[in-house]
């Protein structure tokens, strides 16, 4: 149970005795309400999961807080009520809701929400944006037209279910209700009505085509002069966001293209753009646009680079210097479905796994620039260089790297070295030892070395890494990849034609168990790679040509 963007815990000193603090609760209010509402635990401590087990709840606090938020904090609702934990001890379950067409305040005028799991002032500047960002609120749960469910797409209703019901990311408790009540959890029906969502995934195409603003995508590849050279649109409005990011992911050729690197006796396929990094950044396109303003999505692929347009600006407390740390959710319903369909990470916007994937790949991160009106992500095709590649590799399988470690250990080797307070602006780190969680156990691998203490501290790669043999565990045969055992196979059959099991056994690696040769044989059959004769043990193997 740790704090985040809708969850915050706090001491029952906060509303009772003498430190009691009405107002810094009100405040707490006030961030949620112009968030995406949250609930506040009462009675847990920050470093608990649970309240003492002899701590109980006098009911007159309940009272007080019905009557203290209100007179603190304009245009927040609540909903304060006591729960006993499974330890025996109470604590306030404190709901607040967000504020879907007005902005909240505190009652001396300030303004504030919540990002991440903190509390942040709205500046005067921003309460125009804020106005804008509530707009993109009420736009999912709206029922402007009034189709009911009973006109809906069918085959898109069914298809919808069923992908709930398949999800491992949702819980037996919403896959046994009824098709109704699983339509109405996700806030696609209101009374039996189609809400904005609603239309936008299981609607009609007529429907979908005059809600404000169904989202329509260009894609525009560009040669090495960046003419226009191919272009293709999606504007028909007559997929929903899922068939949607599904074709752009099968319809273009360009995402299949990759690069041979060598790794040893092999060769690495290194995708030019990894499928993973694109999925992502189009499902966060599609899930974290303005819907209140009207504009395409594009997806620009040039002859060094790939951008992603997306209408709007960065939700509000969001910026491209902290874009890889903090988590504010646009449209929350949205974000919600997206993620229980697994079309994309739910916390924040998922840049952490496209760190963690383009840094494994040997690739920059990705560049996020905002403009008047639009938010676009770059990022590049081009490898930094082999060593840095094989560095991320080798960490990566060896060393059973965290996420955390392996997007630090990225960023050092790109920069061949970076100071620590260099590495904590990147990361917008701004607590003290906020680096150790990125740092991890880098240093105790003696993956990275450190000279210098406090802020001066430089990180840098051993240079002995890649070279000492024995700096890790050796390759062990017994964990080969599949790829790699059928590249065995096909060069020993390749000089050893109509040979058996055994005889390939011994010659590629005794410490690959027999069955698992076996298995990547009859693969190899089925793929019509091979062809055999003889029948058990006289079967003999030989390339198909």
């Amino acid at each position: 149970m740790k704090e985040n963007g809708i969850l915050d815990k706090k001491s029952l000193s906060i509303i009772e005795g003498k430190k009691a603090n009405w107002k810094e609760l009100a405040k707490d209010c006030v961030c949620f309400a112009n968030s995406s509402g949250g609930k506040i635990l009462i009675g847990i401590e920050d470093n608990q999961s649970s309240p003492e087990p002899t701590q109980k709840i006098n009911p007159d606090l309940i009272e007080a807080i019905q009557i203290k938020i209100p007179a603190l904090a304009l245009n927040v609702g609540i909903a304060p009520k006591i729960i006993q934990s499974e330890n025996g001890g109470e604590y306030i379950e404190l709901t607040v809701f967000r504020s879907s067409q007005s902005i909240a305040c505190t009652t001396d005028g300030k303004y504030y929400m919540r990002v991440s799991d903190q509390c942040k002032p709205i500046l005067s500047d921003d309460i125009e944006r804020l106005f804008a960002e509530k707009n993109a609120f009420v736009w999912e749960d709206k029922t402007v037209k009034k189709i009911p469910l009973s006109e809906c797409d069918v085959s898109k209703l069914n298809q919808f279910l069923k992908d709930i019901r398949s999800s491992e990311r949702v819980s037996q408790f919403i896959k046994e209700m009824h098709d109704e009540e699983i339509v109405d959890h996700y806030f696609l029906t209101n009374n039996g009505i189609l809400t904005n969502l609603g239309i936008l995934w299981i609607g009609n195409r007529k429907d979908r085509a005059v809600i404000h603003y169904p989202p329509s995508v260009q894609f525009i590849k560009y040669d090495i002069d960046e003419r226009k050279v191919f272009k293709k649109v999606w504007d028909d409005y007559a997929q929903n966001p899922k068939e949607l990011i599904n074709d752009l992911l099968t319809q273009i050729p360009d995402w299949n293209e990759f690069v041979e690197v060598s790794d040893g006796i092999f060769r690495k396929n290194i995708y030019n753009y990894p499928p993973e990094v694109i999925r992502e950044l189009i499902a966060n396109a599609f899930a974290h646009r303005n819907y209140s303003m009207r504009g395409d999505i594009f997806i620009n692929l040039y002859n060094d680079r790939l951008e992603i347009h997306s209408p709007g600006l960065l939700p509000l407390g969001v910026t491209p210097e902290n874009i890889l740390t903090k988590s504010v959710q646009r449209n929350p319903l949205l974000a919600k479905l997206f993620y229980d369909l697994k079309l994309m990470e739910k916390e924040g916007s998922g840049y952490d796994k496209v760190y963690e994937l383009l840094l494994g790949n040997g690739k920059e991160v990705p560049l996020v620039f905002e403009g008047d009106d639009r938010v676009v992500v770059t990022i590049k095709k081009q490898i930094i260089n082999n060593e840095v590649l094989r560095l991320m590799d080798k960490a990566s399988k060896e060393l059973q790297l965290r996420q955390r470690e392996l997007i630090a250990l990225g960023l050092i080797a790109q920069n061949d070295g970076v100071s620590a307070i260099e590495l904590a602006t990147i990361l917008n780190v701004n607590k003290p030892n906020g680096l150790h969680i990125w740092i991890g156990r880098l240093l105790d691998f003696e993956l990275i070395l450190s000279k210098g203490k406090t802020k001066g501290t430089l990180y840098y790669v051993n240079p002995e890494f890649l070279r000492s043999n024995d700096f890790v565990e050796k390759t062990n045969l017994k964990r080969i990849e599949p790829h790699r055992l059928q590249e065995l196979i096909y060069e020993d059959l390749k000089n050893y034609p109509k040979s058996s099991i055994s005889e390939i056994n011994r010659r590629i690696g005794e410490e690959i168990k027999q069955r698992t040769l076996k298995a990547k044989l009859d693969e190899m059959l089925d793929k019509g790679l091979l062809t055999k004769e003889g029948e058990r043990k006289s079967t003999k193997y030989f390339i198909n040509n």
